[in-house]
């Protein structure tokens, strides 16, 4: 192979205003042409030109609005009513989910699952998961080529048309969405063509992006983060990911990709790391946590069973499941008084954990936060590896629609 790859395919052709009309839609719709044109600082005239040639070309449709919910708007934005439009039905924009389908990927340490979604972000295949024999490249192109094709039937027995492009989300560092450079969960350190050689298995375009990223895509184009100035994302699980958008669109830098957050100090009373940092945000992490509750018992305990043990109530368990909290708010307080997002989500495997000790977040938060400050908003997402496959193919969206 030589590591050579097709050109990455757009849905359509069109002027810098078309396809940020497209891109409007995708995010905020179903919405009004004139709620549209006010967004965008464009003239009626301008964007009824640019909307016909996007319904011709079967990027958007038309619905009734009195028979839709509007999508939410740009965070700040309040649209003024057109004296002309006073009366009148009003029909609502929104992208055509059906015209297209994409895959997206997740591979991780030990396997990889995948799903096929619409143009809207939506899931319309099974579940489909590979456990890798090895973590070589070719093993693991072969398990993503072996997700793609099941993909590829499940929306071949639909009236759906066949997926355009694949998207692969990777824990680590990707070079020009297409060369992974540094995956330590696979145990790759150097580089490897990755989307190169998943487009020659599965005869699709494929693109490759850092998992955390997607997630942050996905939820900034279909999620919690839809208009926001700033919007956060932060993982906690095998390790404390981060990443930040600024109205939509992910923070660039090079260095973003190697856990940098995750020896940040939260707790200088905290536990030692493996690099020797005292009360750093690794405390926040499975091993961590293991280690933790097993000084607490007095005995070897591993994350599931203290995981067992905090749904159970035991204790000490819940006393690890409110310190964990309150130092996961230390944290996001700490994002929100750097980065000022407007909302923070927190996702991955241990997100749950979170969601059980609520008041303990929101007591970390203040306890870091200017009482005249406004309050952090976060949400916590039930952790399932098929959202971040999903978000995957949100990234390869995104991309096709320019």
């Amino acid at each position: 192979m030589d590591g050579t790859q097709r050109e990455f395919p757009r849905w359509f052709e069109g002027s810098e205003y078309t396809h940020r009309v497209a891109r409007a839609i995708a995010k905020y719709g179903p919405i009004a042409r004139t709620t549209l044109a006010q967004m965008l600082g464009l003239s009626q005239g301008a964007l009824s030109r640019i909307t016909g040639d996007l319904i011709y070309a079967g990027v958007i449709e038309e619905l009734p609005g009195d028979a839709v919910g509007r999508g939410p708007l740009p965070q700040g934005f309040t649209p003024k009513e057109s004296s002309e439009r006073r009366g009148r039905p009003q029909t609502a924009l929104v992208l055509c989910a059906n015209a297209r389908t994409f895959i997206g990927v997740k591979a991780q340490g030990t396997s990889a699952i995948a799903a096929a979604v619409n143009a809207r972000g939506e899931v319309v295949s099974s579940r489909h998961e590979r456990v890798f024999p090895d973590r070589s490249p070719e093993t693991v192109t072969a398990a993503i080529a072996d997700l793609v094709r099941e993909c590829r039937d499940d929306v071949a027995a639909t009236t759906l048309p066949s997926p355009t492009a694949v998207g692969v989300a990777i824990g680590g560092h990707v070079r020009d969405d297409t060369v992974v450079t540094h995956a330590p969960f696979l145990r790759w350190d150097r580089d490897v063509p990755l989307a190169a050689m998943v487009e020659e298995a599965s005869d699709l375009p494929c693109n490759l992006y850092n998992d955390i990223d997607s997630l942050l895509v996905d939820a900034s184009w279909f999620g919690p983060g839809v208009g926001l100035e700033a919007f956060a994302v932060l993982t906690i699980g095998v390790g404390v990911g981060y990443s930040l958008a600024m109205r939509g669109e992910p923070v660039s830098y090079p260095d973003k990709s190697y856990g940098l957050l995750g020896h940040v100090l939260i707790d200088p009373e905290g536990p030692r790391c493996v690099l020797g940092h005292i009360g750093c945000a690794q405390c926040l992490t499975d091993e961590s946590l293991a280690n933790q509750y097993s000084r607490m018992m007095g005995r070897a305990c591993t994350f599931d069973e203290f995981a067992r043990d905090a749904r159970d109530g035991r204790p000490q368990a819940s006393r690890l499941v409110q310190l964990t909290c309150f130092r996961l708010g230390s944290l996001i307080a700490m994002i929100a008084n750097i980065a000022m997002p407007s909302k923070v989500m927190v996702a991955g495997e241990s997100a749950f954990i979170a969601a059980m000790g609520v008041d303990a977040v929101r007591d970390g938060i203040r306890r870091y936060r200017h009482s005249q400050a406004a309050p952090v908003e976060f949400t916590v997402v039930d952790h399932d590896w098929q959202l971040w496959a999903k978000a995957a193919a949100s990234r390869v969206i995104e991309r096709y629609i320019g």
